[in-house]
């Protein structure tokens, strides 16, 4: 087994990335190869000349892209916690307007961006604290939204008397958790399709909630 074998953490060997990210095909391969190193490596575990290696490029040219390894880090958490709030509110948006449809489209969204990015969301879950606390505000805003987001829809329902929790913010937790792990265990070879793994996390959410033995 080689050294990055044995450190790597991710299922997926592959390299997603949204392409609405596009910032030209220089930066893009700074970006890509970096997000390929973090997600196998860690943050940490992965320097600037590792990143050159991987583009092929000398060392100098990746500073006339980013002014440091905390600009790649910040770049990629900045796409990936976006592709995620964007890819929420829209779906949330086209649901029908009962808590539990809204709920379905929220995971069904959120899983979705896990299997469809799964380096890309590994890195957004586990390095966010590798960023300076002025470099990480406009990231937890953006994460501030889409938890925000969520909690809005759990509220709705148990005001509405379709949810029953115990306690709403812990449920708004466990639901958002369950679907950080995909990011790191899915992979294309997966014996079911992301549709279907967001469908039983729809199930999984709604069992969270109290809703699963209701009418559906």
């Amino acid at each position: 087994m080689t050294q990055v074998q044995a450190l790597r953490r991710i299922a997926a060997g592959e390299v997603t990335f949204p392409v609405s990210a596009e910032q030209g095909a220089a930066r893009q391969a700074v970006l890509v190869a970096s997000l390929k190193l973090f997600a196998e490596r860690g943050y940490a575990g992965a320097s600037m000349r590792d990143i050159a290696t991987a583009v092929g490029v000398k060392p100098a040219s990746i500073y006339s892209h980013y002014a440091s390894k905390e600009q790649i880090l910040l770049e990629l958490l900045r796409v990936g916690h976006q592709e995620h709030f964007s890819s929420a509110s829209a779906a949330v948006a086209a649901a029908a307007s009962t808590p539990e449809d809204r709920m379905a489209a929220f995971v069904r969204a959120h899983v979705l961006v896990h299997t469809d990015y799964p380096m890309l969301t590994t890195v957004v879950n586990t390095e966010l604290h590798s960023l300076s606390a002025e470099a990480a505000g406009p990231i937890l805003e953006i994460r501030s939204r889409s938890e925000g987001l969520l909690s809005d829809i759990i509220d709705e329902g148990v005001q509405a008397g379709v949810f029953d929790v115990p306690h709403a913010w812990l449920a708004a937790a466990v639901i958002g958790g369950m679907g950080l792990r995909v990011a790191s265990s899915y992979s294309p070879e997966f014996e079911l399709s992301p549709q279907a793994i967001a469908d039983i996390y729809v199930e999984y959410a709604f069992r969270v909630l109290g809703f699963a033995t209701k009418e559906k």
